[in-house]
């Protein structure tokens, strides 16, 4: 079943209300999709400020029509502030976003500093916007964390199937874009593409090896137990959004490699469930769950590409079908795209915002 390729959406919901909003990280790649998401969804702005490091301090960036100057972060730059979104690595997030709730801002953080700290929200608004209903403009800042990339689009696909027939096991295949990496993986990735073309040694700063024309491992560091740091934070990321008790909680193991895509992650899952579902009951709750885009056509051999994903909003999903190594209609295997610093982390993070209205 194919299905259009909408455009971002840009409905906001309505407040009267308008915030002063703080961006940690403007410059970056993240920090730059903050700035579309914002103007596109016509979040209700008073204020907004542009924090990055002294390096970039005095650039200009460009919002709803107007040049801001990029300010220095620091600790007074939050004074009066009502959300900080923050995208400055993990580093940063420990060094400001305390002193940021403790002057009265709801801090939306995209680092992995604070994901598994308990008693911190780690929120997918599409699954479980319920985890942060002790936090509240104007009256109870906090810090509420933005899952890794990967467990968002993951669970934007798969939390619906849960809900319906319990997930057991999950198996994941990632394979992720440069994007994963910020805007220097990126231009490195397009960098190596024209020197392989001509003949000529690949440029490897970002990475430690050739990235074009090449897949390997995801480049985060490797546990004693032969998992990646990312492959755990799936897993682990998971169980805390889905609120698992220890002893009930799903099965998952995970294999995320990079790709040579420039922007959009994909993943392959396969599913084991508690209850019998058949793949068209299971089409049929992907079309009515949020977020979710079907690009499904067995005819045309037409299903989600990164390229589909890349700078739309929804997670798109495809190759719905049965497992048929798994018994009575238990098993789904499924095919997923999602833009990587859209979904997987921008855009996720004002959607957290706008629950807040």
């Amino acid at each position: 079943m194919p299905a259009s390729n909408p455009a971002p959406s840009s409905n906001a919901p309505a407040s009267s209300a308008t915030l002063n909003v703080a961006i940690a990280g403007a410059t970056g790649a993240v920090g730059q999709e903050f700035l579309r998401v914002l103007e596109q969804r016509n979040f209700p702005i008073n204020e907004l400020r542009l924090l990055a490091s002294s390096r970039s301090a005095g650039k200009s960036m460009t919002f709803a029509g107007k040049d801001l100057v990029v300010r220095d972060l620091a600790e007074e730059t939050f004074e009066g502030i009502d959300v900080a979104l923050f995208s400055a690595g993990g580093g940063i997030s420990k060094q400001f976003a305390q002193k940021a709730v403790d002057a009265g801002a709801i801090v939306i953080d995209n680092s992995s500093a604070f994901r598994m700290t308990p008693g911190v929200p780690l929120v997918v608004p599409e699954v479980n916007p319920e985890a942060m209903a002790d936090i509240a403009i104007g009256s109870k800042p906090g810090i509420i964390a933005n899952p890794n990339c990967s467990t968002i689009i993951a669970l934007v696909a798969v939390t619906p199937i849960h809900r319906a027939a319990g997930v057991k096991r999950m198996v994941v295949s990632t394979y992720q874009a440069a994007s994963g990496a910020g805007a220097a993986a990126m231009a490195e990735l397009e960098l190596q593409t024209r020197e392989v073309l001509e003949g000529k040694p690949p440029t490897c700063e970002i990475f430690d090896r050739q990235y074009a024309f090449n897949v390997f491992s995801h480049n985060s560091d490797i546990g004693p137990e032969g998992y990646n740091t990312e492959e755990m934070k799936l897993v682990r990321e998971t169980h805390k959004i889905w609120n698992q008790p220890e002893d009930q909680q799903t099965a998952i193991t995970a294999t995320c490699v990079r790709v040579p895509v420039l922007r959009a992650h994909s993943e392959a899952i396969n599913l084991t469930l508690d209850k019998p579902l058949t793949e068209q009951q299971a089409l049929a709750i992907f079309e009515e769950a949020p977020g979710i885009s079907i690009i499904d056509d067995r005819d045309a051999n037409r299903f989600p590409t990164p390229l589909d994903a890349s700078d739309r909003d929804d997670v798109y999903v495809g190759r719905i079908r049965t497992d048929i190594s798994q018994p009575g209609n238990t098993g789904l295997d499924i095919f997923i795209c999602g833009d990587q610093i859209r979904k997987g982390a921008a855009l996720n993070a004002v959607q957290i915002a706008e629950q807040l209205l």
